[in-house]
């Protein structure tokens, strides 16, 4: 198990093209904690959207009746992807991970790898 700090860590160093990340309280919109960004990626503020984001899709899939779990949530702008990846588990419940990578520079496959290993390691 690794701490948020490890964790985000690992994403930023191992993801390429990694802009930022962030573990995010999804009940709260509070960010538990953050790594990179700069003055055009808020981290912060993309947390509390973010958690919008999620809390409107888990409301969706209930109006649905869909029985399923969110594995991840991909926003794909011109130079980026925004990933979201609940955290699932008694240590991680109502928590994400967000992580921003640079389209150009970066795979997206191996970052949802990435992320999901992340998940199965953090430790709150």
């Amino acid at each position: 198990m690794t701490s948020v700090e490890v964790s985000l860590k690992t994403l930023l160093t191992e993801a390429e093209g990694a802009v930022g990340a962030a573990v995010v309280d999804y009940t709260s919109g509070m960010a538990l904690g953050t790594l990179g960004g700069g003055k055009d990626l808020d981290l912060n503020v993309a947390a509390a959207g973010n958690t919008d984001l999620i809390r409107a899709k888990v409301r969706t899939m209930e109006m649905l009746g869909l029985k399923s779990d969110i594995e991840d949530i991909l926003v794909t702008l011109g130079t980026q992807y925004h990933l979201i990846r609940p955290v699932t588990g008694r240590s991680g419940n109502g928590l994400f991970i967000y992580l921003v990578i640079d389209k150009a520079r970066s795979n997206l496959a191996m970052a949802r790898r990435l992320l999901k290993r992340t998940e199965e390691q953090i430790e709150v």
